[in-house]
């Protein structure tokens, strides 16, 4: 029991004071016990601290009393009434069971009957894995978990509570600062005109009930969405479409049409694979078309084997190579289009050759060596295979005998032609989906021999779908 007294509080960091006005009056903190009166008194001969009102005695922390009061409440029991309730069904259930009259909640117990809705305090603790003379000295929180698990369906219908029990609050006391369950509270009252209270420091077991539960029940509609998106998920529907047009039940034609149309295929419109050759490596590099590093700086994706030879030129140049079949001298190219041991400009850094140009394009940057040497347009077979006139003439009349082209185009399409016979001869067949490039120094020869008569070019275009003629078209 305390009364509202004037007293001094214990003085701490910045609570001394010298004179009433370091006491403001009616202020107060966290760490106070009461509403500064604005006084300065004496705490003892050195120091002087502010003066409050407050309760007297101050709350003291006590610890709780040994042995626990509730003791005796172990044996304490209880009755637990819970209802659940499933709207998308409209079902209600007890868990006090229709069958449960007063005279089987009197005698039930639940060592053998686990349905039993009556609980012994102590049972229930012990069931959360908690002694009851040990958490009732500074109380505690238990959990009591009721779970619904129901199935009701008219011929197997089943919906019983399962009881089960867990500790809540932290149980070890060297781990908070107050631990277990406990709380203070305090009645108040006048005697003789003058305010008492008296303040409680209670310690105690709280139960807090959990409900859980699920419901179902056979419904055929729900069994035909789950089937069919079961099917959809697993992509068994295809495999079985698949398997069906297979079967007798659909003509062979209608399986050939299916299969032609059953996989699309769909071309990446950013990806432009280049296919490079170099005369000093048997080999043909894979690389991406770049649009700032050189295409002889670009790392290749992968090195290929050179692929199956081009038959039609390996006639040609065993009839170019026996004896007697020498090129006709009226046919080759004006003295002043010979190919030139020099440049006539300077050389770039990336040529090895010494007779490419300099462009502005990064995907037309490309020798036709890796390491210094000879140009490949001072072989014989360059000028045999690539820029022998009657040579070309005889492709393009193979190619269209009936429509020779105009004078007006014949140096273009000889120039075309020369690309795709370059292309042959080096590349053989070219990997599928991938556009072979044409070294600087051979599209200058092969520009020099036939020269376009506005003297522009379209340079370097690469085409999205890999053909023969695509292939002459990208050096125009």
């Amino acid at each position: 029991m305390s009364r509202a007294v004037f007293l001094f509080q214990v003085p701490s960091n910045g609570r001394t004071c010298k004179t009433d006005r370091d006491c403001e009056r009616g202020a107060w903190d966290k760490q106070s016990h009461g509403i500064l009166t604005g006084s300065c008194v004496k705490f003892d001969v050195l120091k002087k601290t502010c003066e409050v009102s407050a309760w007297c005695p101050i709350e003291t922390k006590n610890t709780p009393p040994r042995p626990a009061l509730l003791a005796a409440a172990e044996n304490f029991t209880v009755l637990v009434k819970n209802n659940i309730r499933f709207p998308a069904f409209n079902f209600i259930r007890r868990n006090i069971l229709p069958q449960m009259n007063d005279a089987y909640l009197r005698s039930c117990q639940r060592d053998n009957d686990s349905l039993c809705p009556i609980f012994r305090l102590g049972d229930m603790v012990r069931e959360a894995g908690e002694r009851f003379s040990d958490m009732a000295i500074e109380g505690g929180v238990i959990g009591m978990l009721i779970k619904w698990d129901c199935n009701l369906d008219w011929l197997t219908r089943r919906c019983l509570p399962k009881y089960s029990f867990r500790r809540l609050d932290e149980k070890e006391s060297n781990k908070t600062l107050y631990p277990g369950l406990n709380f203070r509270f305090a009645k108040y009252n006048t005697v003789n005109g003058a305010e008492e209270r008296t303040l409680y420091k209670a310690f105690g077991i709280r139960f807090d009930v959990m409900v859980f539960g699920q419901a179902g029940r056979f419904s055929f509609i729900q069994l035909i969405i789950y089937i069919g998106s079961t099917l959809s998920y697993y992509a068994l529907t295809t495999l079985f479409l698949d398997w069906l047009i297979g079967t007798s039940c659909y003509s062979a034609e209608v399986g050939q049409i299916y299969s032609k149309r059953k996989v699309e295929s769909v071309r990446d419109q950013r990806k432009c694979v280049l296919c490079v050759s170099y005369v000093d490596e048997n080999n043909i590099r894979l690389v991406k078309r770049s649009l700032k590093k050189s295409l002889r700086d670009v790392k290749p994706v992968s090195v290929l084997p050179r692929q199956q030879e081009d038959t039609g030129h390996l006639r040609a140049v065993l009839c170019l190579l026996q004896p007697g079949v020498h090129m006709d001298q009226d046919a080759r190219p004006p003295p002043d289009q010979e190919a030139d041991p020099k440049p006539k400009a300077p050389r770039p850094a990336w040529c090895r050759c010494n007779c490419c140009t300099p462009s502005s394009l990064p995907q037309e940057e490309l020798c036709c060596r890796r390491s210094d040497g000879a140009c490949i347009t001072s072989s014989p077979l360059f000028k045999q295979l690539v820029l022998h006139r009657p040579l070309l003439e005889a492709v393009l009349m193979y190619r269209d005998p009936l429509s020779p082209p105009a004078d007006g185009g014949l140096t273009s399409a000889l120039r075309h032609c020369a690309y795709r016979q370059y292309i042959s001869w080096r590349f053989g067949v070219p990997p599928p989906d991938a556009h072979p490039a044409i070294p600087s120094c051979c599209v200058r020869r092969v520009r020099e021999s036939y020269p376009s008569p506005d003297g522009r070019y379209s340079g370097f275009t690469p085409a999205r779908t890999v053909s023969m003629q695509g292939c002459a078209d990208g050096h125009a």
